[in-house]
């Protein structure tokens, strides 16, 4: 098993692309292995509270067998209604977002979690507050990112001024994730060029991709093979060797 002594940071090259259902697979691939993760969303923008429709820690805890009858307000450090980058959604309140308290959460929840994984908003250089964005906090938090990009066409650019973002404040993304959820799938043939076009560049290795999934709760197998993937590099990034195979 592989011994997480970081957080891990799930980032996107965009709003809406799939963040979520990356960490959700993760999750569950996580308990179904052995490990006993914490899933942690330090800024939720866009719903009411913990409990609403949009709460992304809600969509975790309803389709990860082991969490269903847990709390999610305990996945949720700050949360604003208005579906904006965190400074405004928090500023359209009057309230602000405290780096420190968002830092506090993650240490305590470090203890017991083994790995943390935290849900950024939005893409990496999202506002958190004024001068602090997104991969600002990873940095801050000591966290290793994981970006979860789209499948086809425009990832290319996307995902490598994602990469760059990081490298340029000290970060190095243990990995990129595709996810094409659309009802059509991306062509293999574009899926390969995406690829190719990323890891030549930037050195990063792309998993796999997840594909578009039906019950959340009882995902395709097809979306295993990307997540088996990433916990091979993951396994290469914290100095430790993963027993699973990699899966082409």
């Amino acid at each position: 098993m592989i011994k997480f002594d970081k957080p891990l940071f799930i980032t996107g090259t965009d709003t809406g692309i799939g963040k979520t259902v990356l960490s959700l697979r993760l999750m569950q691939h996580l308990f179904a292995n052995g490990y006993a993760p914490f899933y942690l969303k330090p800024a939720q923008t866009g719903c009411a509270d913990p409990y609403d429709t949009d709460s992304d820690a809600k969509f975790i805890y309803r389709n990860v067998a082991a969490l269903s009858s847990a709390d999610p307000a305990a996945s949720v450090v700050y949360c604003f209604r208005n579906p904006k980058a965190p400074l405004f959604a928090a500023r359209d309140e009057g309230r602000e977002i405290d780096p420190e308290v968002i830092k506090k959460a993650v240490n305590k929840k470090m203890a017991a979690a083994k790995p943390l994984i935290i849900e950024g908003a939005g893409g990496a250089l999202v506002p958190v507050t004024e001068g602090l964005m997104m991969a600002d906090l990873a940095l801050m938090l000591g966290a290793v990112p994981i970006v979860a990009a789209r499948a086809g066409l425009g990832t290319i650019n996307h995902t490598l001024l994602t990469i760059e973002a990081l490298e340029r404040r000290g970060l190095e993304a243990a990995a990129i994730v595709f996810l094409d959820g659309g009802e059509e799938p991306t062509s293999p043939g574009m899926v390969e060029e995406n690829i190719e076009a990323i890891e030549s560049s930037c050195g990063i290795k792309v998993a796999g991709t997840i594909g578009r999934i039906e019950d959340f709760a009882n995902p395709m197998e097809q979306a295993c093979p990307a997540i088996a993937n990433l916990m091979g590099l993951l396994a290469g990034y914290f100095g430790r060797q993963e027993t699973a195979p990699w899966i082409e």
